[in-house]
């Protein structure tokens, strides 16, 4: 245990998130995405995806250099609609951050493939619908 790191945030976590560089993009899904199937490194963290988020943003800056550091995936026949759970997470992302921010939706498949090209899979115990999301790293 360490003072001031959450307690969500496990070693293996930390490694990953300290690793990453800038532009390098975090997945954090749901517990019914396929997370494994992406072949990356995958974390699993046993809260819902709104307390994890919130302990990844309490230490991972977004990038300031695209205009949405932040995806999520949507329904594939309608991706701009945004569930309650979603809402949190980007309430979450702009208390952190201290600035605005928006979602970039991503459609189901979509959100697939660019998974596959993410640094790693945080996978939470959210139940939730469609609790998936890209975080873009920026610098300090």
């Amino acid at each position: 245990m360490l003072k001031g790191i959450d307690p969500l945030l496990s070693g293996e976590l930390l490694q990953i998130l300290d690793d990453m560089g800038h532009g390098d993009v975090l997945a954090i899904v749901d517990r019914n995405f396929p997370a494994h199937a992406t072949g990356l490194p995958v974390v699993r963290v046993s809260a819902p995806v709104v307390p994890v988020v919130e302990a990844v943003l309490s230490l991972f800056p977004l990038d300031t250099f695209v205009a949405q550091p932040l995806g999520r995936m949507g329904p594939q026949d309608s991706p701009d609609d945004e569930n309650e759970v979603q809402a949190q997470v980007l309430r979450a992302a702009i208390a952190a951050e201290g600035r605005e921010l928006t979602f970039e939706p991503i459609r189901r498949f979509d959100f697939y493939d660019r998974a596959r090209d993410a640094f790693a899979v945080v996978q939470t115990l959210e139940t939730a619908p469609y609790c998936d999301f890209l975080l873009t790293k920026g610098v300090i």
